[in-house]
């Protein structure tokens, strides 16, 4: 069973800065690509940003120059770096992650979504 739980949402100021950390825990064997998406109220899920276990990053136009996704191989966690933010990044944030739980058993897990509100 695996888990992911997000953490580091929050209030903050437009301008200003969030850091999101989300930590993989239960029977990993390793973790291929994880991703950030977020959600507001009323639209559809939208992906952020992603990293593969190689470290290349992919970012949606709206962040980039922005955010900053990372993640810690060895402790199986990954962070979005939010900076200069904006009320319309207000949103419900998710991690997910494709991760090998065993050499032949790979599965798409979704964190519980952290809330991050941005104020003008």
């Amino acid at each position: 069973q695996v888990q992911l739980v997000e953490s580091g949402g929050g209030l903050g100021q437009a301008g200003g800065s969030l850091r999101l950390s989300c930590a993989a825990s239960g029977s990993i064997r390793s973790i291929a690509v994880t991703g950030w998406y977020r959600q507001a109220p009323g639209k559809q899920r939208d992906m952020v940003a992603t990293i593969n276990s190689g470290g290349a990053t992919n970012y949606a136009d709206s962040v980039k120059g922005r955010f900053t996704i990372s993640r810690d191989n060895a402790k199986n966690t990954m962070y979005l770096q939010m900076n200069s933010l904006k009320p319309e990044d207000t949103a419900v944030y998710y991690c997910n992650a494709g991760i090998w739980t065993s050499h032949r058993d790979y599965g798409n897990y979704w964190g519980q979504g952290t809330q991050v509100t941005v104020s003008s």
